[in-house]
Protein backbone atom coordinates (compact mmCIF):
# COMPACT_ATOMS: atom_id res chain seq x y z
CA UNK A 1 0.00 0.00 0.00
CA UNK A 2 1.51 3.45 -0.71
CA UNK A 3 1.81 6.38 1.77
CA UNK A 4 0.85 9.37 1.90
CA UNK A 5 4.33 10.54 3.42
CA UNK A 6 6.54 10.63 0.31
CA UNK A 7 10.48 11.57 1.24
CA UNK A 8 12.33 13.22 -0.98
CA UNK A 9 15.95 12.07 0.48
CA UNK A 10 19.70 11.69 -0.10
CA UNK A 11 21.12 9.03 1.42
CA UNK A 12 24.38 11.14 3.15
CA UNK A 13 22.20 14.31 3.70
CA UNK A 14 22.42 14.67 7.49
CA UNK A 15 19.03 17.32 6.83
CA UNK A 16 17.17 14.24 5.13
CA UNK A 17 18.77 11.49 7.96
CA UNK A 18 17.24 13.69 10.99
CA UNK A 19 13.34 13.38 8.77
CA UNK A 20 14.32 9.34 8.62
CA UNK A 21 14.95 8.72 12.18
CA UNK A 22 12.10 11.29 13.42
CA UNK A 23 9.73 9.03 11.09
CA UNK A 24 10.87 5.83 12.13
CA UNK A 25 10.44 7.02 15.79
CA UNK A 26 6.84 7.64 15.21
CA UNK A 27 6.49 4.19 13.19
CA UNK A 28 5.19 6.41 10.25
CA UNK A 29 5.62 4.27 6.80
CA UNK A 30 6.92 6.95 3.47
CA UNK A 31 8.03 6.17 0.30
CA UNK A 32 11.57 7.59 -0.67
CA UNK A 33 12.28 9.46 -3.66
CA UNK A 34 16.10 9.96 -4.17
CA UNK A 35 17.63 13.01 -4.66
CA UNK A 36 21.13 12.78 -6.12
CA UNK A 37 23.14 16.39 -4.78
CA UNK A 38 26.14 15.53 -7.42
CA UNK A 39 24.85 13.58 -10.16
CA UNK A 40 24.97 15.56 -12.94
CA UNK A 41 25.22 19.05 -11.82
CA UNK A 42 23.08 18.06 -8.62
CA UNK A 43 19.47 16.60 -9.53
CA UNK A 44 18.23 19.26 -6.85
CA UNK A 45 18.52 22.02 -9.53
CA UNK A 46 16.01 20.57 -12.01
CA UNK A 47 13.31 22.31 -12.64
CA UNK A 48 11.28 19.77 -11.81
CA UNK A 49 12.31 19.57 -7.91
CA UNK A 50 13.09 23.23 -7.89
CA UNK A 51 9.32 23.59 -8.50
CA UNK A 52 8.76 21.78 -5.36
CA UNK A 53 11.16 22.83 -3.03
CA UNK A 54 12.73 26.59 -4.60
CA UNK A 55 15.60 26.60 -2.20
CA UNK A 56 16.96 23.30 -4.30
CA UNK A 57 17.47 21.21 -1.22
CA UNK A 58 16.56 17.94 0.62
CA UNK A 59 14.69 17.39 2.57
CA UNK A 60 11.19 17.83 1.06
CA UNK A 61 8.91 15.60 2.61
CA UNK A 62 4.83 15.71 0.61
CA UNK A 63 1.79 15.32 3.27
CA UNK A 64 -0.39 14.16 1.16
CA UNK A 65 -0.82 17.77 -0.90
CA UNK A 66 1.32 19.22 1.50
CA UNK A 67 4.52 20.29 0.90
CA UNK A 68 7.23 20.66 3.61
CA UNK A 69 10.49 21.80 3.58
CA UNK A 70 13.42 22.13 6.12
CA UNK A 71 14.24 19.39 8.50
CA UNK A 72 13.48 21.37 11.59
CA UNK A 73 10.59 22.90 10.68
CA UNK A 74 9.34 19.20 9.53
CA UNK A 75 10.49 17.64 12.47
CA UNK A 76 7.93 20.43 14.05
CA UNK A 77 5.02 19.26 11.97
CA UNK A 78 5.54 15.86 12.64
CA UNK A 79 5.52 16.35 16.48
CA UNK A 80 2.51 18.63 16.43
CA UNK A 81 0.40 15.98 13.90
CA UNK A 82 1.74 12.78 15.26
CA UNK A 83 2.78 13.68 19.14
CA UNK A 84 3.34 10.07 20.02
CA UNK A 85 5.63 8.99 20.56
CA UNK A 86 6.54 12.25 21.35
CA UNK A 87 10.34 14.09 20.53
CA UNK A 88 9.72 16.98 22.99
CA UNK A 89 9.37 16.77 26.89
CA UNK A 90 6.02 17.97 28.44
CA UNK A 91 7.51 20.91 30.04
CA UNK A 92 8.60 24.55 28.62
CA UNK A 93 11.99 24.81 29.90
CA UNK A 94 12.73 21.34 28.79
CA UNK A 95 11.30 22.16 25.11
CA UNK A 96 13.34 24.70 25.36
CA UNK A 97 16.25 22.79 25.95
CA UNK A 98 15.72 20.46 23.50
CA UNK A 99 15.52 22.50 20.93
CA UNK A 100 18.44 24.32 21.26
CA UNK A 101 20.44 21.13 21.17
CA UNK A 102 19.08 20.73 18.02
CA UNK A 103 19.76 24.16 16.87
CA UNK A 104 23.01 23.86 18.10
CA UNK A 105 23.52 21.31 15.18
CA UNK A 106 20.43 22.03 12.63
CA UNK A 107 20.82 26.32 12.54
CA UNK A 108 25.15 26.67 13.67
CA UNK A 109 27.44 22.92 12.58
CA UNK A 110 25.31 22.43 9.94
CA UNK A 111 24.92 25.25 7.37
CA UNK A 112 28.95 25.87 7.90
CA UNK A 113 29.44 22.38 6.03
CA UNK A 114 26.72 22.43 3.82
CA UNK A 115 27.47 20.88 -0.07
CA UNK A 116 26.89 23.78 -1.30
CA UNK A 117 29.21 25.73 0.83
CA UNK A 118 31.73 23.46 -0.23
CA UNK A 119 31.50 23.60 -3.61
CA UNK A 120 31.51 27.58 -3.05
CA UNK A 121 34.44 27.82 -1.29
CA UNK A 122 36.33 25.35 -4.03
CA UNK A 123 34.94 27.34 -7.09
CA UNK A 124 35.55 30.84 -5.78
CA UNK A 125 38.76 30.34 -3.41
CA UNK A 126 40.46 27.65 -5.25
CA UNK A 127 39.89 25.21 -2.35
CA UNK A 128 41.35 22.11 -2.14
CA UNK A 129 39.78 18.82 -1.09
CA UNK A 130 41.85 18.65 1.91
CA UNK A 131 41.41 22.37 2.75
CA UNK A 132 37.74 21.58 2.67
CA UNK A 133 38.16 18.32 4.84
CA UNK A 134 40.23 20.86 7.28
CA UNK A 135 37.05 23.25 7.31
CA UNK A 136 34.78 20.20 7.94
CA UNK A 137 37.09 19.45 10.98
CA UNK A 138 37.58 22.90 11.94
CA UNK A 139 33.62 23.88 12.42
CA UNK A 140 32.28 20.48 13.28
CA UNK A 141 34.89 20.25 16.61
CA UNK A 142 33.74 23.72 17.81
CA UNK A 143 30.33 22.71 17.46
CA UNK A 144 30.74 19.06 19.22
CA UNK A 145 33.15 21.24 21.48
CA UNK A 146 29.82 23.56 22.73
CA UNK A 147 27.78 20.18 22.56
CA UNK A 148 29.51 18.39 24.76
CA UNK A 149 29.68 21.00 27.74
CA UNK A 150 25.85 21.35 27.33
CA UNK A 151 25.34 17.55 27.90
CA UNK A 152 28.09 16.77 29.71
CA UNK A 153 27.11 20.10 32.73
CA UNK A 154 23.53 19.56 32.54
CA UNK A 155 21.60 17.41 35.09
CA UNK A 156 18.71 16.63 32.12
CA UNK A 157 21.27 14.77 30.23
CA UNK A 158 20.14 11.06 31.06
CA UNK A 159 20.57 7.89 28.74
CA UNK A 160 20.32 10.13 25.69
CA UNK A 161 20.17 13.62 25.21
CA UNK A 162 17.13 14.63 27.65
CA UNK A 163 15.78 12.12 29.99
CA UNK A 164 15.77 8.46 28.92
CA UNK A 165 13.54 8.53 25.27
CA UNK A 166 14.96 9.53 22.63
CA UNK A 167 13.83 12.75 21.31
CA UNK A 168 14.56 15.53 18.89
CA UNK A 169 18.10 16.87 20.34
CA UNK A 170 19.01 12.68 19.32
CA UNK A 171 17.79 13.20 16.10
CA UNK A 172 19.53 15.88 15.14
CA UNK A 173 23.14 15.01 17.01
CA UNK A 174 23.28 11.49 15.45
CA UNK A 175 23.62 12.74 11.68
CA UNK A 176 26.08 15.30 12.88
CA UNK A 177 28.43 12.39 14.55
CA UNK A 178 28.05 10.57 11.39
CA UNK A 179 29.01 13.32 9.36
CA UNK A 180 31.95 14.04 11.69
CA UNK A 181 33.43 10.62 11.77
CA UNK A 182 33.23 11.13 7.86
CA UNK A 183 35.41 13.97 7.86
CA UNK A 184 37.47 12.16 10.09
CA UNK A 185 36.96 14.97 12.97
CA UNK A 186 38.59 13.57 16.34
CA UNK A 187 35.88 12.56 19.13
CA UNK A 188 38.11 11.32 21.68
CA UNK A 189 37.26 14.81 23.61
CA UNK A 190 33.22 14.40 23.51
CA UNK A 191 32.75 11.25 25.65
CA UNK A 192 29.46 12.05 26.30
CA UNK A 193 28.52 12.68 23.07
CA UNK A 194 29.80 9.18 21.85
CA UNK A 195 28.19 7.48 24.59
CA UNK A 196 24.61 9.15 23.53
CA UNK A 197 25.53 8.39 19.91
CA UNK A 198 26.17 4.76 20.66
CA UNK A 199 22.80 4.39 22.85
CA UNK A 200 20.79 5.69 19.47
CA UNK A 201 22.74 3.28 17.41
CA UNK A 202 21.36 0.19 19.76
CA UNK A 203 18.13 1.64 18.50
CA UNK A 204 15.94 0.02 15.02
CA UNK A 205 14.78 3.52 14.24
CA UNK A 206 18.12 5.35 14.12
CA UNK A 207 19.58 1.74 12.53
CA UNK A 208 16.94 1.75 9.46
CA UNK A 209 17.72 5.57 8.95
CA UNK A 210 21.52 5.10 8.80
CA UNK A 211 22.63 6.21 5.36
CA UNK A 212 24.03 2.88 4.22
CA UNK A 213 20.75 1.49 4.83
CA UNK A 214 18.92 3.49 2.47
CA UNK A 215 18.20 2.57 -1.36
CA UNK A 216 20.22 5.06 -2.59
CA UNK A 217 23.42 4.78 -0.91
CA UNK A 218 26.36 4.51 -2.73
CA UNK A 219 29.15 1.74 -2.19
CA UNK A 220 32.81 2.75 -0.66
CA UNK A 221 34.97 3.58 -3.70
CA UNK A 222 37.49 0.33 -4.19
CA UNK A 223 41.03 1.12 -2.41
Amino acid sequence: MASDLVLYNYWRSSSAYRVRIALNLKGLRYETRAIHLTRDGGEQHSPAYAALNPQELVPTLIDGGLVLTQSPAILEYLEETHPQPPLLPADPAGRARVRALSQAVACDIHPIGNLRVLQAIGKEFGASDEQKAAWMRHWVSIGLRALEIMLANSKHTGHYCHGNTPGMADVCLVPQVYNARRWKVPLGDYPTILRIDAACAALQAFHDATPEQQPDAQPPPSA
